[in-house]
């Protein structure tokens, strides 16, 4: 069988049926909705907090920046306890240090260690501050009930002498990690600057010049946070390289063993890395680095501010809305795609909003987090497989319900017992397989009951292209010589015939569309032009090269919701009834000719015979030969008449039904006259018009007027009337005798050929029987109908209705007639 092709459909309710398009779009507006409660909670609550920071370090990790050369650490290590003592160290000691330090001309020095108690050397440290731009720190108490800080500050001299002071606060997160600083940080009666602000200040306006230079900033032009009184805090860009800095040893500067070109104009870092003083915090690169110094941290934020690499995090609201945009995507992808296709583009979304957010982070120094449009996806994506999963089997199990309550077209096989077993599931895909299995049956069962029919079969397509072609078809197209059809248009297929006549041409309306089918051939041979569907549907009859007649018809295939599928055409011979259609001309003409022949020239010769003086024969027994020819003739011509009205073609005309009747009523006169019956035909208003073969519909009448003389005794009156139904459309001619009458039980057998009554009563009476049943096939093939009104003694009402003639009618059969 040849392969059939299948059009993919983006309704989403053609996937399971037009019934579940309801149940699918509800399920899909709240599977949306809990997508975007799922967003709105991760960015506006804290249920993704800890996805949020844990993603944010991951995404840390992958990138190291340079680091600026111009920033030195002087740590206070262990090597440098171990050498110079147990911690704190006498202020002399730093004293001694900031002077090593200035004698090699740093850009500045910042010293991360509290001096917050008086001590005899303050002096003594105060000059060796003065002598390098040194910025020392305060450390601020956490805020009281009131929402007051204390302020831990170097002593006086000190901080004299300092160029400038700043905040060394650490805050850490939830989870205990450090990954932002503010910029500014106090209370309402004083702010203070974290510690490397000032510096990086003074960098910028020149203040203190570098030795590389002012470095190049970053696109990132964060606020300060003085104009609004924020704390202006950002995120510290931690790399995997945040411990790279150049580090020198506290007591190694201090004895003059690290060369001065390497502290000249740069800004010195001194801060504790000892691991026995706990100044050690937490960092988003602590997996890798470990819990990282204060005086690290510091660095690391003075480089930030230096190169203009601050991250900023956006506003909860931005991050929602970003997270929109990939469950909008999912969304819509659920109503077109397949479920492989949906877990691709969710894997994709997942690794764009990953992707966006790291680009974000590396080049636009912005952290907008894909925790919520991740999850937003991730949360989404099985709750919709798990509903459609649900649905199709909901579906399958009405679906298989329905069709094991169709009845079965191919006949009954022996049931096999199988048994289904494992999860759900499981036991509807057997029970598919078993249905996908019945349906194979009935394609193999529809199949060759195609190929057992013996006329040829073609099915095509939407396209008018040939799919399947029984037996018969493919023997026929071989008998002539021709391609086997599958695969080629249908109109090519049978243009190899000819038009002999389209079905039932004869009338007007067929005349025309026969002269339409002549002059549109082959062009009615594509099913595709749906100009022409009714006329295949009614069907043509054509001519193959061997000279046989057939009839071609084309059907519509429709499938189970009434949409056209297809075409099926369909060749049946004629040529056996054509051939019986001859004999039955030649018998109709020897009846009309070899019976009547005889008949006539008996009667003839009777006529001759009487008109003699002298007459060869006995007068009775020429009235005998007479009425027995006369009876034959008649007998011969009834016959022929009705055989006419039966199958010829009926040459349709405007005529009018008043003037038939006249027309009937002279030819019958001579016989009502014999009998003194009185015909009077009533035609007062408008004259009904119909249109009507005159020859068939005057005898008609011909035969209800001899009739209604005939069973009618002498001296008594025949009325022919006329009305009308204009909303109906139809005129009736009715012809009332004043006979004998006819019984109610005889009626329903009036026109039944050969039937005669009054025989008993009238033998006088003759006919053959067969004038009735004339009467009744030339009003129906007119579209009309017979109704009849007798009882025994008080006559008898024969109406005939007919189509009344439109006003447009008369102009157009004669149209047609030319």
């Amino acid at each position: 069988m040849p392969a059939t092709s299948t059009r993919l459909s983006l309704d989403p309710r053609a996937r399971l049926g037009r019934r579940a398009g309801r149940r699918f779009l509800i399920e899909w507006i709240g599977v949306g909705l809990l997508g975007i409660v799922v967003i709105l909670l991760t960015s506006f609550g804290r249920v993704s907090t800890g996805i949020d920071q844990l993603v944010y370090d991951r995404l840390l990790n992958l990138r190291a920046q340079p680091l600026l050369p111009d920033i030195v650490i002087v740590e206070i290590d262990d090597a440098s306890i171990n050498q110079l003592g147990r911690w704190p160290w006498p202020r002399s000691v730093h004293a001694r240090l900031l002077e090593q330090i200035a004698a090699a001309k740093p850009a500045a020095v910042i010293f991360d260690v509290l001096f917050t108690e008086p001590h005899a050397d303050d002096d003594h440290l105060a000059r060796a501050i003065a002598l390098s731009p040194t910025y020392l720190p305060v450390l601020l108490t956490p805020p009281d009930a009131t929402g007051e800080r204390t302020v831990e500050g170097p002593v006086a001299a000190l901080a004299q002498a300092a160029a400038g002071l700043g905040h060394i606060n650490f805050e850490v997160d939830s989870d205990g990690i450090t990954r932002s600083v503010a910029r500014f940080q106090g209370d309402d009666g004083s702010r203070w600057p974290q510690l490397m602000v000032p510096v990086a200040e003074a960098v910028e306006r020149g203040k203190l010049p570098l030795r590389g230079g002012l470095p190049p900033r970053g696109s990132n032009e964060p606020a300060r946070g003085s104009g609004d009184g924020g704390e202006g805090r950002f995120l510290i860009p931690f790399g995997p390289n945040a411990a790279d800095f150049a580090k020198l040893s506290f007591a190694d500067v201090l004895a003059g063993k690290v060369a001065a070109d390497r502290l000249r104009g740069r800004i010195v870092v001194i801060g504790v890395s000892a691991s026995g003083l706990y100044d050690r915090f937490a960092t988003p690169v602590s997996g890798e680095l470990g819990p990282l110094p204060g005086v690290y941290i510091h660095a690391n934020v003075l480089d930030t501010l230096l190169t203009g690499r601050e991250i900023e995090p956006v506003g909860q609201w931005v991050v929602c809305a970003a997270a929109f945009g990939p469950l909008a995507a999912l969304l819509a992808g659920f109503l077109v795609l397949s479920p492989r296709r949906s877990l691709l583009l969710t894997g994709a979304l997942v690794l764009l909003a990953a992707a966006g957010s790291a680009v974000l982070l590396y080049v636009g120094r912005l952290w907008v987090s894909p925790v919520p449009a991740i999850l937003g996806v991730v949360i989404v994506y099985p709750i919709w497989n798990w509903r459609r999963l649900e649905m199709t089997m909901a579906y399958l199990r009405g679906e298989l319900q329905r069709l094991a309550e169709e009845p079965q077209l191919q006949p009954e096989t022996p049931k096999r017992r199988r048994e289904f077993g494992g999860d759900v599931l499981e036991q509807h895909m057997a029970l598919m397989a078993q249905a996908a299995q019945r349906v194979q049956d009935m394609k193999r069962f529809v199949w060759d009951s195609l190929d057992s029919m013996p006329e040829p079969i073609l099915v095509s397509d939407l396209g008018g292209v040939v799919l399947i072609a029984n037996h018969a078809a493919k023997a026929h197209f071989a008998r002539l010589g021709a391609p086997m059809p599958e695969g080629q248009p249908m109109h090519g297929v049978l243009g190899g015939l000819t038009l002999v006549k389209a079905i039932d041409a004869g009338a007007a309306s067929d005349n025309e569309r026969n002269l339409r089918a002549h002059a549109h051939w082959p062009a009615l041979l594509d099913p595709t032009r749906g100009e022409f569907a009714a006329l295949m549907a009614q069907g043509v009859e054509v001519r193959d090269a061997n000279g046989r007649d057939h009839l071609l018809r084309y059907a519509t295939c429709t499938n189970a919701r009434g949409e056209t599928t297809g075409w099926i055409a369909g060749l049946v011979d004629v040529s056996a009834l054509h051939a019986a259609e001859r004999q039955r001309e030649d018998a109709l003409r020897l009846l009309s000719h070899d019976m009547r022949s005889p008949q006539a020239s008996i009667i003839a010769l009777i006529e001759i015979e009487r008109a003699r003086t002298e007459p060869v024969l006995e007068r009775n027994l020429l009235g005998h030969i007479e009425r027995y020819a006369q009876r034959a003739l008649t007998l011969a011509d009834d016959f022929v008449q009705l055989a006419r009205a039966e199958s010829q073609t009926y040459a349709l005309e405007p005529l009018n039904l008043a003037e038939l009747v006249i027309d009937a009523s002279d030819e019958v006169w001579p016989q009502a006259h014999a009998k003194r019956i009185a015909l009077d035909t009533e035609t007062g208003g408008d004259a009904p018009w119909i249109c009507a073969d005159r020859s068939l519909m005057t005898r008609a009448l011909v035969n209800i007027l001899s009739n209604a003389v005939k069973y009618s005794p002498p001296d008594t009156r025949i009325v022919c009337s006329f009305a009308g139904q204009p909303a109906a459309g139809r005129v009736a001619c009715t012809i009332r005798d004043q006979g004998y009458g006819i019984p109610k039980e005889q009626q329903a057998g009036l026109f039944e050929r050969f039937r005669r009554f009054h025989e008993t009563e009238r033998p006088e009476v003759g006919g053959a029987g067969l004038g009735m049943a004339f009467i009744k096939t030339v009003v129906t093939r007119h579209g009309g109908s017979v109704e009849i009104a007798s009882a025994p003694g008080e006559g008898t009402a024969f109406t005939i209705w007919l189509p009344a003639l439109d006003d447009a009618q008369p102009g157009e059969l004669g149209a047609g007639r030319a």
